[in-house]
């Protein structure tokens, strides 16, 4: 290194250390990019700056990697530790001078020959100041806006603002050993590694700041030009009996209702709110699989975001994350009924677009809508939908609207240029803030309609809200679903455009199950559910705290043994570290006595603990049938418990929206009997399944574990007997009995859950039981009982309490 270099690093290093924040992408280098500390590593970067070079070391230090301002020993030779693509751009001058970097990895590739024991580590690095993406008309804020190369003086305005925004995103090391041992000169593979990288650092830096802004006036020529759009406008002449202009118009405000307005400079000042925000309300926000999102921006993917809907508070923290995790934030489709102001236009600038809830046959703004989301696609911007259409209001899974899915595939159609990737996303909480208002609703009181008076009163409400939880699913690439699901699918795209193909329908709804399956597999385990499930399943709703924290690591250990899914994550956390930071969200009443300690809901909000559960409650539903089947017939054999899976399976895979096929939950089944029996929650005499004995302190566990799925079990119950006791029934008329009885059940053993009936819970249950073929139909529609079905009902009321089924039976025979 020159001494000159050394001067400059050395006068620049407190005024950077002052004023630049260094943000590490991604915080684990070693498991994520596989780079190895005990190697030497050489550092690439796009362009020769002191300030990159200082705010790196920052990063590197707090990673515990070696010092990019140190020199290299390499075979006895010195090397710098960094090394650049490009010189920084001349003030007087267009070209900037070459760095000579091809010459030194020409002379590592060497080094490496004759040395075989060297295998030095190439890291790429790209480092950003902001996130502003390009602009089609240059402007005074391009003088802080990093490029490729900025001159000196550019770089020191760019570092005065936007130090606190740097970005230090780590690609994959590359082996030199593995490149000086490809064929070719030395010469050709160091010119091959140098286009390559800068290729990588293009496309690096196209993930984080997204393409150039749409331009007001490229955005109105796009839609109101498209041929769709235009025949739309004159339809709705024709059928309104209105001008052309008029219709124009009125094209022209959907365009303006429709379109997000996003500024970078807000996502900026979002991020330092938000920081601030989080850090007072949450004690962590968790981030599973982060690096799937970066893995496709590297490959060119366009990327829609498909999370769950929890809460208001997933726009802000999805957003937040993707941010932090290097990438571009998405343009969110967000109901109408959050544009009201000052929150919409805030919104609006933070990338969101709004849609009505129906489009009820608006040919015209349904045209104008496609055309918007095509014109997303086509340009390159990341894009996110909730497929559920609205917040779930009991904390599952709600079945999706299929709409947006169905104009995403209808984009692909019509030509989007780059391959589309859908990336479902959980959101987990340990405390949402909407509960209460949720079960309110699901109660039958009328929806507050959004209004400022409600941000003002969240924000004054703003407390310990717990952990947050985002966990990014595995990818759906459209292109191969496509090709699975419709093998013949791009011949539509000769088609006339407005024809919607016969296919449509149904492999959008597969799609969309696939997208549900994929997000419900990704769950997060955390305390606040975990402790949610403990306290329903028992029958008092009140734990002695050694039994709570014994059932709650019994169950990290079940699903650490027989992981849910690949994707689900398990806190690292004891049980007890889990218990702690739980009780400190207040949710809870602890009580003492002179055996310890008595945990439980707060008078009359055990209701408010289903929310939390029902978030895990599908990772429960196999070893839960397993041990309710157990129990009920106290003790029982493998097969027995393999028939009832066999069954129920279907069911439950509907309503819960389980990945697993019937054979791999039948092998998973297996796979849990084995866990069961090995940590105690189940005991094997001679080759019959049974209850551990009372006197093990693995016994109440297991007793809640065969709890927890009751309520679900004693659902399918009021549908089963109510079939059995009418034959043949409409299924309009199933749907209301059944609600009504479950209501009454609800009522009279003090269950705590709304969903327990609900129209929309219980409908699907019906569905379900239809397509599996357990009813029959009648000429009329009705739905008829079979003999298939009653054996179902057997099995189920096999497993419901004894004292639920008497009282079910005398209901429906009275009803």
């Amino acid at each position: 290194m020159s001494w000159m270099r050394k001067a400059l690093l050395s006068l620049f290093h407190y005024p950077v250390k002052l004023l630049v924040k260094a943000h590490s992408i991604p915080v684990n280098v070693e498991t994520e990019l596989g780079i190895d500390k005990s190697k030497p590593i050489v550092y690439l970067l796009p362009a020769n700056s002191v300030t990159d070079q200082l705010a790196l070391r920052m990063s590197t230090e707090a990673l515990g990697l070696p010092s990019p301002t140190d020199t290299l020993t390499l075979a006895g030779r010195e090397y710098p530790s960094t090394l650049f693509l490009r010189k920084t751009q001349p003030i007087f001058r267009s070209q900037a001078d070459d760095t000579g970097i091809e010459d030194v990895f020409t002379d590592l590739f060497h080094l490496h020959r004759d040395h075989h024991q060297l295998d030095l580590q190439v890291v790429p690095v790209f480092v950003t100041w902001g996130r502003a993406p390009g602009r089609g008309t240059p402007g005074l804020a391009d003088l802080i806006a990093d490029n490729a190369a900025p001159s000196w003086l550019r770089k020191l305005f760019i570092v005065m603002f936007l130090g606190r925004d740097n970005f230090i995103n780590y690609s994959k090391a590359v082996s030199a050993r593995a490149m000086s041992n490809q064929h070719g000169s030395d010469k050709s593979i160091a010119h091959k590694l140098v286009r390559v990288a800068s290729t990588h650092f293009q496309r690096k830096r196209q993930s984080m700041t997204g393409p150039t802004l749409l331009e007001r006036q490229e955005l109105n020529n796009s839609v109101l030009g498209s041929d769709a759009v235009r025949r739309a406008m004159a339809e709705e002449s024709r059928s309104k009996k209105i001008t052309h202009d008029a219709s124009k118009d009125r094209a022209q405000s959907y365009v303006t209702e429709i379109a997000a307005d996003y500024r970078e400079g807000l996502i900026r000042f979002g991020d330092r709110l938000l920081t601030r925000i989080w850090n007072k309300i949450y004690n962590g926000i968790s981030v599973g699989h982060s690096e799937r999102i970066r893995e496709l921006a590297a490959n060119g993917h366009e990327i829609v975001y498909v999370p769950c809907h929890r809460s208001h508070m997933d726009y802000l923290l999805l957003t937040y994350v993707i941010y932090h995790e290097g990438m571009v934030t998405p343009h969110i489709a967000a109901g109408i009924n959050l544009n009201f102001w000052p929150v919409g236009k805030i919104f609006r600038r933070g990338g969101a677009f709004f849609l009505r809830r129906s489009f009820a046959g608006n040919k015209l703004y349904t045209a104008v809508f496609r055309e918007y989301l095509e014109l997303l696609f086509n340009k390159g911007y990341s894009v996110k939908y909730y497929p559920e259409g609205g917040r779930s209001r009991t904390g599952r899974l709600i079945p999706p609207k299929t709409g947006m899915l169905a104009m995403t595939i209808q984009a692909m159609l019509k030509g989007v240029n780059r391959p589309v990737s859908l990336v479902p996303v959980y959101i987990g909480y340990e405390n949402v803030m909407e509960v209460k208002s949720y079960l309110n609703e699901l109660k039958g009181t009328k929806k507050q309609k959004e209004s400022n008076w409600q941000v003002f009163s969240a924000i004054r409400k703003l407390r310990n809200y717990g952990h947050g939880y985002v966990n990014f699913g595995e990818p759906i690439q459209l292109n191969q679903f496509l090709e699975t699901h419709v093998p013949n699918w791009r011949d539509c795209r000769d088609a006339e455009p407005e024809k919607k193909p016969a296919w449509l329908t149904p492999a959008v709804n597969e799609l969309a199950n696939n997208v549900m399956t994929r997000i419900n597999r990704a769950a997060a385990v955390n305390g606040m559910a975990l402790t949610s499930l403990c306290l329903l399943s028992s029958k008092t709703q009140t734990m002695s705290e050694s039994e709570l924290k014994q059932a709650m690591g019994d169950f990290i250990s079940l699903f650490k043994n027989v992981p849910f899914s690949a994707d689900a994550t398990i806190p690292d956390a004891s049980a007890k570290e889990l218990f702690d930071d739980t009780l400190k969200l207040g949710k809870f009443v602890v009580e003492e006595d002179d055996y310890g300690r008595l945990i439980s809901p707060k008078p009359k909000s055990a209701v408010y603990l289903t929310y939390y559960r029902n978030n895990i409650l599908h990772l429960f539903a196999l070893p839960g049938l397993i041990m309710a089947c157990v129990f009920a017939h106290k003790g029982t054999s493998k097969a027995t418990v393999f028939q009832l899976i066999a069954a129920l399976y279907p069911l439950l895979q509907r309503e819960l929206f389980l990945h697993l096929s019937q054979d791999e939950a039948l092998a998973h089944t297996d796979a849990l009997i084995d866990a069961l029996v090995d940590q105690g929650l189940l005991r094997i005499k001679e080759g019959d399944l049974l209850p551990p004995d009372a006197q093990q302190k693995q016994f109440h566990s297991a007793w809640l574990l065969s709890r927890c799925m009751q309520e679900t079990l004693q659902r399918y119950a009021v549908v089963l007997t109510i079939l059995d006791k009418e034959k043949v029934i409409s299924r309009g008329a199933l749907e209301r009995t059944s609600r009504q009885v479950a209501e009454r059940l609800s009522t009279l053993y003090g269950l705590s859950s709304p969903e327990f009936y609900d129209k929309n819970v219980l409908s699907s249950f019906i569905s379900a039981l239809k397509d599996n073929h357990w009813l029959d139909s009648t000429e009329d529609g009705s739905l008829k009982y079979s003999e298939e079905c009653e054996a179902l009902r057997e099995d189920v009321m096999a497993l419901v309490w004894p004292e639920m089924t008497q009282h079910l039976e005398n209901v429906v025979l009275h009803n």
